[in-house]
């Protein structure tokens, strides 16, 4: 009978404790659950929002601010809240961007065939997935939403050479996701161009000044020179001085124009040369003629009646190997290059510290900030020169091997960029100046 009884007892002690063991499983098991989802929801949506598989993201690493300077520079405005930590948006590195660019270059019809890379035939594609990444900085995509609310009912002109008109084909481009432009002029030669967003009353423009003061130039479309330049160094050109009580927003940027053979003229009177080889004409070099240009372009911006907040965008270098664009250059790279790879060549190197110079002399003056003046310094010079695979090169042109031996002699162009290409990572600096948080 004792055996009979106690088998009950041990079934009623053995079922207590697998209740108790499964209750304690299912408390450990939701406070696990909880633990688990409550750090994905924090981890995960960083990762998710930079969209970038080889970028890290972390809510204290990110230091957002459009107040940068280059090293031993001075900040581009004095006024500028300078409890707020600096950032240099220019020093950094290109890393692989897998989610690619904003458009294509069938679904933009403001490039001109001459960057329209892949249309022209380009063969490789990994060029245009690649983004810039300032080293201590969180650079946020461009979005062309919050930039044509920002800039309503306002004016913007980039003025200089054909990196500026290469910009404002790029900034076009993404805009056209949300509004496309019309075209409501141009000048004879299709190099001056404005274009109006209606549904936003905001006027884009490109203006063609490669040298942004006067100039009388004798060269074809192909580049080649039939006379020497006449310069005026002391005179801003018209064609954009013209203009510019319409404008709120202008960036500036010449430089590689320079390097043409030119006469120099101040007060209408011949001061010297670069590479004119005439007798009694001073020899007086090409960094002579930008540094006055500079002083004449900063000094009537900052001194003008009429308050403009200004980019002056540095110099573009080339990637040109063995020759230059009239002597048999090429560019064929296909992947950028990292910081230290490569360094400015003399030419750009004189030309920089012409910019730098001449920047920094004009935000130390006290007349900029009386005038309710603003001057930032948009310096693109490493990031050009870190992509030697974002040029057209022999694309340039429409199927340049087509029915052609493969020795023929193609021209490249080592200067410009390809649409879609490294140039729309400028609009991204561009959105992250103008939009200060």
């Amino acid at each position: 009978m004792s055996n009979a009884s106690s088998i009950p007892v041990n079934q009623k002690q053995f079922s207590n404790k697998m209740i108790v063991k499964i209750i304690a499983c299912l408390i450990l098991m939701g406070f696990a659950y909880r633990i688990y989802f409550s750090t994905y929801t924090q981890i995960i949506p960083p990762v998710i929002e930079e969209n970038d598989a080889n970028t890290s993201s972390s809510p204290t690493s990110a230091v957002v601010d459009a107040n940068f300077t280059l090293s031993g520079q001075i900040p581009a405005n004095k006024a500028d809240d300078q409890s707020s930590p600096i950032c240099d948006i220019f020093s950094g590195e290109w890393v692989r961007d897998y989610t690619g660019p904003q458009y294509s270059n069938n679904s933009c019809d403001t490039i001109e065939h001459h960057q329209n890379c892949m249309k022209n035939g380009r063969p490789d594609s990994s060029y245009i997935y690649w983004k810039w990444r300032p080293r201590d900085c969180e650079l946020p995509r461009f979005d062309p939403k919050k930039f044509l609310d920002f800039m309503r009912n306002k004016s913007m002109a980039f003025i200089g050479d054909s990196i500026s008109r290469n910009h404002v084909q790029s900034l076009l481009c993404i805009l056209s996701q949300v509004e496309r432009a019309v075209e409501v002029y141009h000048d004879e030669e299709y190099r001056s161009k404005r274009w109006f967003f209606d549904s936003h009353g905001f006027t884009l423009s490109v203006i063609w000044s490669p040298f942004l003061t006067e100039a009388k130039i004798f060269e074809d479309n192909d580049g080649h020179s039939s006379d020497a330049v006449r310069l005026h160094l002391d005179e801003p050109d018209s064609e954009w001085v013209s203009q510019f009580g319409n404008f709120d927003y202008i960036e500036i940027g010449v430089g590689k124009w320079f390097l043409k053979t030119a006469i120099y003229y101040e007060n209408n009177t011949i001061v010297g040369c670069h590479n004119c080889k005439k007798e009694n004409v001073t020899e007086l070099g090409f960094d002579y003629a930008y540094r006055r240009a500079l002083q004449t372009t900063l000094d009537f911006i900052t001194r003008s009646d009429h308050n403009v907040y200004t980019l002056f965008r540095t110099t573009t270098p080339d990637h040109f190997e063995n020759g230059e664009w009239n002597t048999g250059g090429y560019c064929n790279r296909t992947v950028p290059f990292k910081e230290g790879d490569i360094g400015l060549r003399d030419i750009d190197t004189i030309m920089r510290n012409v910019e730098l110079d001449e920047f920094n002399k004009t935000v130390n003056d006290s007349n900029l900030l009386q005038t309710g003046s603003t001057l930032k310094l948009f310096d693109t010079t490493l990031l050009a020169l870190l992509r030697p695979d974002g040029h057209p090169g022999p694309y340039r042109a429409f199927h340049p091997f087509d029915g052609k031996d493969k020795n023929t002699y193609v021209q490249n162009d080592c200067l410009h960029w390809c649409l879609p290409g490294p140039i729309d990572s400028w609009n991204d600096l561009l959105m992250k100046i103008l939009l200060r948080p």
